[in-house]
């Protein structure tokens, strides 16, 4: 029988992290072989070695995350204990810091980590990945700490407009009203983590730009977090145009999914052929999410996946 001891901080601390009626308790014992109880301001944790190293992790975890939020779900709970059994080194990725200081964005998958962390070691970074897995709302969150931190001076909002056929001029108002349909995910994640009014303050003085990927064309941008959105539906001509638009200091992410492409027949996606054709540069990344990092309500994972087996059949 092996044992360990975790310190408390109080007592509230100690009666979040076990949650109401010990429900995260009883994950964690469900969860792996070991006996956990409290007393004399610790935590004592029994069974066998590699039980209660794992257990070890999972409660400091989330010790840490109580100090930094002051709260936790059993979601979360059930999160960072697949996280711990699969990979213990994941738990180390950092927060990422938003605008809004009683936000906490952080990857809650061991896929959504790679991400993360691909996009903060190099400068362009590919991902590919259904719906839900977080590819766009990261990468918005990864802008939004740039800017914070003034690793960049702007932040550069883009999607191809493929079902308008990049013609936007028959839709009514100016060119915001005519692309804002496009890049609603990408605003709705922005408005998460930032106020009203210093959103609206940054796009009225072109610090968050958001446009349609034919109006990059002839575009140098130095300094800019850039953000293309569902680039799968880019052509292997545009995603080189786009890319090569990038400047000094500045970041790409290109994301979307590429069971979801809407190019014509037999066209090649630019994504698909620019993480095929870039991977092996230096300072370019290529991360692969699947239906295992996808964070929305939980019937999303079982639709993407009905799809996916519905797709195997008819091969």
């Amino acid at each position: 029988m092996f044992e360990a001891t975790i310190s408390v901080a109080d007592t509230d601390s100690l009666l979040t992290l076990f949650g109401a009626c010990d429900q995260h308790l009883k994950q964690l014992r469900s969860a792996l072989p070991v006996e956990i109880s409290a007393r004399d301001g610790k935590i004592h944790v029994q069974g066998d070695e590699e039980s209660v190293t794992q257990a070890t992790e999972v409660l400091e975890y989330l010790q840490s995350k109580i100090a930094r939020t002051g709260s936790l779900d059993t979601l979360q709970v059930s999160q960072v204990i697949a996280r711990v059994r699969s990979d213990p080194e994941s738990l180390e990725a950092l927060p990422i810091d938003v605008h809004e200081a009683t936000r906490v964005i952080q990857p809650r998958t061991n896929g959504q980590t790679k991400y993360v962390e691909a996009m903060r070691k190099n400068d362009v970074t590919f991902a590919i990945g259904p719906a839900g897995t977080g590819k766009t709302y990261l990468a918005v969150a990864m802008a939004v700490e740039a800017l914070k931190n003034q690793q960049v001076r702007k932040i550069v909002l883009v999607r191809p407009a493929v079902e308008a056929g990049e013609n936007l001029g028959f839709l009514p108002g100016d060119l915001y009203a005519k692309i804002n349909p496009y890049l609603r995910p990408l605003l709705d994640a922005l408005r998460e983590m930032m106020d009203h009014e210093q959103m609206k303050r940054y796009m009225e003085e072109d610090v968050i730009e958001v446009v349609p990927l034919a109006y990059m064309r002839g575009r140098t941008l130095n300094e800019a977090f850039i953000i293309l959105d569902e680039a799968q539906n880019t052509t292997t001509g545009q995603m080189k145009m786009f890319l090569t638009r990038m400047g000094f200091s500045s970041k790409i992410v290109a994301s979307g999914d590429v069971t979801q492409v809407d190019l014509p027949a037999h066209t090649r996606s630019g994504l698909t052929d620019a993480m095929a054709r870039l991977g092996n540069i230096e300072g370019i990344d290529r991360v692969q999410l699947t239906t295992s990092d996808i964070v929305r309500h939980r019937l999303v994972n079982e639709i993407v996946r009905a799809y996916e087996q519905g797709a195997k059949k008819r091969r």
